[in-house]
């Protein structure tokens, strides 16, 4: 697995190529965003770990370079910041993962583990439908009573569960090991959050709502009875 690190801090760098490369993975580095994109552009990766303060240009904004030009590459954020909305800035950036420091190098792999395990939710070509709503999974687009629904690329990733899943209550640890490939922090909102920017886009404005909360059991999408 060839994985490139973006990190300023040089004893924290060390610290994760050292560790990264003890399991056997390849591992290229940059110390600031313009080199990081540079190689991130320029080779094959099967996983990019950013840090989000970079000397030239910051993580968040690599990160969206990255996305634009390579819109499959795994990339797992590392920051200081922990708050529910820095976490949803770094995945609107285009983030998979997002990991706060200070953090134990167990952790950091287990999280590289996930996000190499990681796999399309649904066969390309496939068209799921509920009600009027309709997701095509290979062009990712939505449409609901025949009007096209913007959304983000998380946003579409948790439909898409959702949708695969209709009928069937998922829980709030099932979405997010499956949509963000990490363990569900009974501390943060961000699944919550996450519903509510979808429910806005599917339901709002419409005469049924899709999107249901099962309270105590977590979510499900499906026809209003």
């Amino acid at each position: 697995m060839n994985i490139l690190l973006v990190e300023d801090e040089p004893k924290v760098a060390d610290f994760i190529r050292k560790g990264l490369k003890e399991q056997s993975y390849n591992v290229d580095m940059a110390y600031d965003g313009l080199f990081g994109e540079k190689l991130a552009l320029e080779n094959e990766y099967d996983l990019a770990i950013l840090d989000v303060i970079l000397p030239g240009i910051n993580g968040l904004e690599l990160c969206k370079r990255i996305r634009h030009f390579k819109p499959d590459m795994p990339i797992l954020m590392l920051t200081a910041l922990g708050a529910t909305k820095d976490k949803v800035t770094g995945f609107e950036s285009g983030a998979d993962d997002y990991l706060v420091k200070p953090f134990h190098f167990e952790e950091l792999l287990a999280r590289v583990k996930a996000l190499g395990r990681r796999k399309l939710l649904s066969p390309p070509g496939i068209i799921y439908r509920i009600a009027d709503l309709e997701v095509d999974a290979y062009k990712k687009t939505a449409r609901r009573a025949g009007k096209e629904i913007f959304l983000t690329a998380k946003e579409f990733s948790l439909l898409e569960l959702l949708i695969v899943n209709k009928n069937r209550v998922l829980s709030r640890t099932f979405i997010a090991e499956t949509v963000w490939g990490i363990n569900y922090d009974r501390g943060t909102n961000l699944i919550d959050v996450y519903i509510n920017y979808l429910r806005s886009k599917i339901d709002k404005g419409f005469t049924s709502a899709l999107i249901h909360t099962v309270i105590g059991m977590g979510y499900v999408l499906k026809e209003e009875a």
